[in-house]
């Protein structure tokens, strides 16, 4: 088991528990791995961003490695660009949907895949070892923000023409908003853009995927067709219908999976998501013949299923959808395009085309110190079997978040009220044996 990787590479508090060495021992333990490694790196609006990559970069270049940092750009942009770029590492500095006062290190082979286990535990290996060249060897590190364009590019040529509709866009003050309100104005549309500061104090504050009311209010005040939603590094993405209704990652997946179908265009008629996605989701893909695979919660996981089914449609009930056709990790941007060219080749309102039934479900994510102790509990463990026994037509699941100090709970069942009452009691076990 890793011990500084979490299930979306390394992340915490700055200065705490993502401090200097960390960040260097990092950087140089992909100069042990691969000889002369060469690395492009990208970041997201965070204040911390400057301190987190340049001590990466020091831990890099000390052992004779080369780092091209292309400056803010969503994490999928990096993706993109360590292919295109031919480069041994793309490196993304974000913590994602956390808070300003975090941060992380996301990591993508060459191929443009997030990092396996496997593979980050050699890197922790190296985290002991100090490899530090002579003079001659020394790396280089270099600026070229002109490189981000690029991933712009390759998004522009994966939409035709939005003219004529209206899209409410939240930016969360992260990464997309040099890119996402540009590019949709660029393609015709009329573009109602918030939160596209760059300051890095007030990312995901607030606003974005993790808080769409605000963007909700934009739809409605502008009577846009559809409001999109980022998280800080734009690889989440939450839709707004033009009533204003919250659309989530596994109903987006869901108007995906049903387009791709009728255009015959759904690789091996199948599609993954995740333990949690809505089981009225896959009740309805069923009932369109789409064969549906559930992979553990995180979006590395998504992927290794789809490739394991040769799948090109995968996502997460927070947002990550993985759209293979074009890439291979998951893109809020991206997938925002697709939607909005469905909406208008369909002509039908979004609220039409997403329309579902879904099973209720009730969520509670609980702050603890030791969240590895709590989900091994036998307490808690005898807790959620008698709250299972209660809830005869659903299931509950309760997990330790992967990024953050959180045991998450669901519970889902067709008894809204039933499932309030069970996802507190759980709630309230957890912080009792929090607090001993």
């Amino acid at each position: 088991m890793s011990i500084y990787f979490g299930t979306d590479g390394i992340r915490g508090e700055i200065n705490k528990d993502l401090n200097f060495e960390v960040c260097y021992k990092c950087g140089n333990a992909l100069s042990q791995i691969k000889e002369n490694v060469k690395i492009v790196l990208g970041r997201d609006t965070r204040k911390s961003g400057d301190m987190v990559a340049l001590s990466f970069s020091s831990g890099v270049v000390i052992g004779g490695g080369s780092v091209v940092d292309v400056g803010v750009i969503p994490t999928p942009g990096i993706a993109y660009l360590v292919k295109k770029l031919k480069c041994d590492y793309g490196v993304v500095i974000s913590a994602s949907h956390n808070p300003a006062e975090y941060n992380g290190i996301k990591i993508f082979d060459c191929n443009g895949n997030k990092i396996s286990v496997q593979e980050e535990n050699l890197i922790e290996k190296y985290f002991i070892h100090n490899n530090i060249t002579n003079f001659k060897k020394v790396g280089t590190y270099c600026q070229k923000r002109y490189i981000s364009r690029q991933y712009v590019e390759f998004l522009r040529m994966t939409s035709k023409s939005l003219k004529g509709m209206k899209i409410a866009i939240d930016c969360s003050n992260g990464a997309s908003g040099s890119v996402a309100p540009k590019l949709f104005k660029e393609l015709g549309a009329k573009v109602f853009a918030v939160n596209c500061s760059n300051n890095g104090l007030k990312i995901n504050d607030e606003c974005g995927s993790l808080h769409p009311d605000g963007l909700r209010e934009v739809v409605l005040k502008h009577k846009c067709h559809v409001g999109f939603a980022y998280d800080g590094d734009a690889d989440r993405l939450i839709a707004i219908d033009e009533k204003g209704k919250i659309i989530d990652g596994d109903v987006i997946t869901f108007v995906l999976a049903s387009y791709f179908r009728s255009k015959n265009q759904l690789k091996n008629n199948g599609v993954v998501g995740t333990t949690q996605t809505n089981m009225g989701i896959i009740a309805s893909l069923k009932k369109q013949c789409i064969d549906f695979y559930a992979s553990d919660v995180g979006d590395k996981y998504v992927i290794e299923l789809m490739k394991q089914k040769n799948i090109h449609l995968g996502g997460e009930q927070s947002g990550h959808i993985i759209i293979g056709k074009y890439s291979d990790t998951g893109d809020g941007i991206l997938a925002s395009l697709v939607l909005s060219n469905i909406i208008k080749e369909d002509r039908r309102a979004f609220s039409e085309i997403s329309r579902v039934e879904l099973m209720p479900q009730s969520t509670r994510n609980v702050v603890v110190f030791d969240k590895l102790r709590i989900i091994n509990a036998d307490e808690l463990k005898h807790e959620i079997h008698d709250c299972k026994t209660l809830l005869k037509d659903g299931r509950v699941l309760v997990r330790a978040s992967g990024t953050e100090n959180k045991i998450r709970i669901m519970v889902e069942g067709r008894d809204q009220t039933l499932n309030e009452k069970l996802a507190d009691r759980i709630a309230r076990k957890v912080d009792s044996i929090n607090n001993k």
